[in-house]
Order: structure tokens, then sequence, then C-alpha cells
């Protein structure tokens, strides 16, 4: 680049989210093991507004773009690795892949009426998540520390973080490693999408995996210990981990918003 000569703009607002997101989030080699410190709260902020101004056209979508396909594609990666095979005639979860390296990812679940992604958490993760058109249920939980385990099964002791209806325009949600709903649960109310960014992604290789949850009410299952929650109980839960794969119908679909173009680092 000429001296003088300012930087061109990004070409469209997907390409300005990649560079904020690779501007904010280093490598996890880079970070030197620090990947599950949570970025500055300044930058996160950044990319959420910029998140928030982002509309289905921008990602090459119509509003309530979920086709009426019964397909039986599955997408397959390190967070769906235990998904298995359902009824034919479920309507797909279609995940949108835009870009992904060692450091963020980014991409797009567009979801049919009255699908589910199950509770699941999101291990050393920031995650932001921006729903494009539609409404979702979104419930969600943290872990308490100190860890509080049941008495009879092996189950952790969560705080309700979210429980409720979000239906777009509304604003880009943040979770954190230990914070902000890390462990969270998606219904759609009707078919909706949802621009999620991911830093670090899910690796298998590191120990980034996803686990699915079950929860209980806080009344079902007693402590271990002299354990006391402080407020409302029907705020708290207990989660067990699912060994047994769960079924989510879900394949990848074709992306045909604008394309990243890869800075050189």
């Amino acid at each position: 680049m000429a001296w003088g000569v300012p930087p061109r703009p990004p070409s469209s607002k997907v390409q300005a989210l990649y560079e904020l997101c690779k501007r904010t989030f280093p490598s996890p080699s880079a970070a030197a093991g620090a990947s599950s410190s949570p970025p500055p709260a300044d930058a996160v902020r950044s990319i959420s507004s910029l998140m928030d101004t982002i509309t289905p056209a921008d990602v090459g979508l119509r509003d309530d773009n979920v086709e009426d396909d019964r397909g039986h594609g599955f997408f397959e990666s390190n967070f769906l690795k235990s998904s298995a095979r359902v009824t034919r005639w479920a309507q797909p979860i279609t995940y949108l892949h835009i870009y992904e390296c060692d450091a963020f990812s980014i991409g797009i679940f567009c979801l049919p009426t009255s699908s589910v992604i199950p509770l699941h958490d999101h291990p050393g993760m920031t995650v932001l998540s921006k729903i494009l058109y539609g409404s979702m249920h979104v419930k969600s939980y943290d872990w308490i520390e100190p860890t509080v385990l049941a008495s009879s099964q092996p189950a952790k002791l969560a705080k309700l973080h979210t429980d409720d209806v979000r239906t777009a325009p509304c604003p880009t949600s943040v979770l954190y490693p230990q914070s902000g709903g890390n462990l969270h649960c998606f219904t759609s109310v009707s078919s909706c999408a949802v621009l999620d960014v991911l830093a670090p992604p899910y690796c298998e290789d590191v120990g980034r995996i996803c686990t699915y949850f079950h929860d209980y009410p806080f009344s079902s299952l007693s402590a271990a210990g002299l354990a006391k929650v402080a407020g409302n109980p029907d705020t708290y839960a207990w989660l067990e981990a699912i060994n047994t794969p769960v079924n989510i119908y879900m394949r990848s679909g074709m992306y045909t918003g604008p394309p990243v173009q890869e800075l050189q680092t």
C-alpha cells in the first residue's frame, strides 16, 4: 500500500465482521494458552455493534428463508459429531459456513419452526449470536462456582441466566467462558436464522468439545454437602452431561452471501 493512501473500506458487512474478528481474536497458539480469557470488553462491543446492523440481505438470505426441504444431508463437525439420523420427514436445521480459522468461526444456523438445538456448552469460548429474522426461545445457564455436585447422580448445579423469547430485530447476545449463559438451548418459535461468531471454535484436538446436557429442576435432586442457594430456587437447575448421542437433524447449506477475502498476515 502506497504511503498516504488510506486503507480500502471493507467491501461488505461480512468482510467488515471478518476483519474486526481478525483484529480482535488471537489464535489460541499465539495467546499462549490464554484462549479461555475473554477479549477486551470494548472489542466485544465493537463486534456486537457491527453484528447489530447486519440484516438477512447482508448475508444472502431473505426473511423466513428456510426452505421446505426434506433432504437427508447431515452437517457433521466437532459441534455435531454425535448427531444421529432421525425420521426422514423432519425438516433439517441448515448450517451455512462463512469462515473458520483457529481463532474464530463465522456461520449461520437456519432453524425451521419448532426445531431445537439442545442444551450444550462452549468450553473456554466467547460466542456472539445475532438473530437475523424470526423468533426463538433461548434458555441458558452458567455453572455455579465453586462447583456444587448432586448427591445421587453426576449432575452439577447451574444458575439460570436467560429464559425468554427473542424476536428479530434484537440486540446481539454475548456469552463468555464463565458468564453470560455459556450453556444454552435454542428452540425456534418461528422459522429463524442466527448469525454466530465463535472464538475460538470447537476443536476436539485441544479439548474444546461440545457437550450436551439435560437439565433437572433444583427441587428434584439434593446437593452433596451443605450447599445452599441464594434467592429463588427456581432460578437454579441441575445439569447432567448426556453420554448418548442426541438426535439433531442438521445439514450443510450453500452460503450465498458476500465472500470473505482473507487478509494476508
